[in-house]
C-alpha cells in the first residue's frame, strides 16, 4: 500500500513540473513573441501557487518520512530544472514508494 502521502506528493510534483513547462514553452513565447502578457500572468500564478505548495509537500516530507538534507536539496533542485520533478519522480519517489510498500506488507 503506497503511502498517501508520497501520492500527494507525487501529484503536486507532477501539477508543478507541468506547470512550469506550460510557463516556459507556451506563457513565455505568447508575451514575448506575440505581446500576450496575460499567458504569463496567468500561468505564472498558477505556477507560483503549485511551487510554494510542492516546497511545503517537500519539507513534509523531510520530517515525516525523514528524508535527508541531499534528499530535501535535490527535490528543491529538480523544481526549478525543467523535467526535474519527472526525473525525481523516476529516480527518488519510486523507489521510495516500493520501500514503503515493502514495509508495509512485513508488518
Amino acid at each position: 500500500m503506497v503511502s498517501a502521502s508520497l501520492k500527494s506528493f507525487r501529484i503536486i510534483s507532477y501539477l508543478e513540473g507541468i506547470s512550469f513547462l506550460l510557463l516556459l514553452g507556451i506563457a513565455m513565447p505568447l508575451k514575448y513573441w506575440f505581446d500576450m502578457p496575460l499567458a504569463v500572468t496567468i500561468t505564472g500564478m498558477a505556477h507560483g501557487i503549485l511551487f510554494v505548495i510542492y516546497l511545503l509537500a517537500v519539507a513534509y516530507l523531510m520530517i515525516a518520512f525523514r528524508w535527508s538534507f541531499m534528499k530535501g536539496l535535490l527535490a528543491v533542485v529538480a523544481s526549478v530544472v525543467p523535467f526535474g520533478p519527472f526525473i525525481f519522480d523516476a529516480k527518488i519517489i519510486k523507489s521510495e514508494t516500493a520501500a514503503t510498500d515493502k514495509a508495509a506488507s512485513e508488518a
